[in-house]
């Protein structure tokens, strides 16, 4: 309660010093808080600040302090194949996985010895055409079955 009292004394106190500053004429004169010089000094230091972010984060880019950076691993092909399931190829060193990624899983569905798609070079589409291919040698899936004419 008496923190209360203290924050109202304080807040009428300053517009009552300078109403009575007024009219005696002795008061000091404060400047216009919303003058030209206070927008320019505020937005100079807004840009200051954004400068200084970009900055910071740039450095940090360059000079890779994210963890996983330098971690050999490459995700060099995605296919999605529901609302939360995607078939993922990744490059680890020589060696390339097939992962399914789910909702709440990754699990391995192959291990490729040799590059099945090489990394940034292939065209968009590649990977699920040798997907496929690869997925029909295994026999994991059939050939798409031609729909009778009706």
């Amino acid at each position: 309660m008496r923190l209360l009292a203290v924050i109202v004394v304080l807040l009428t106190a300053g517009p009552l010093a300078a109403s009575a500053a007024e009219s005696t004429g002795t008061g000091v004169q404060l400047s216009d808080p919303v003058g030209t010089g206070a927008v320019l000094e505020l937005v100079l230091g807004l840009v200051a600040v954004i400068a200084l972010i970009l900055l910071l984060a740039w450095a940090v880019k360059r000079v890779n302090l994210l963890p996983g950076q330098r971690s050999g691993m490459q995700v060099v092909a995605v296919l999605p194949l529901g609302q939360r399931e995607r078939a993922v190829l990744v490059q680890v060193g020589e060696k390339q996985l097939l992962l399914g990624v789910g909702a709440s899983q990754v699990t391995l569905l192959e291990r490729f010895e040799t590059p099945v798609i090489e990394p940034k070079r292939g065209p968009d589409g590649v990977f699920s055409k040798r997907l496929q291919d690869v997925m029909r040698q295994r026999g994991s899936i059939t050939s798409p079955r031609s729909e009778p004419d009706a």
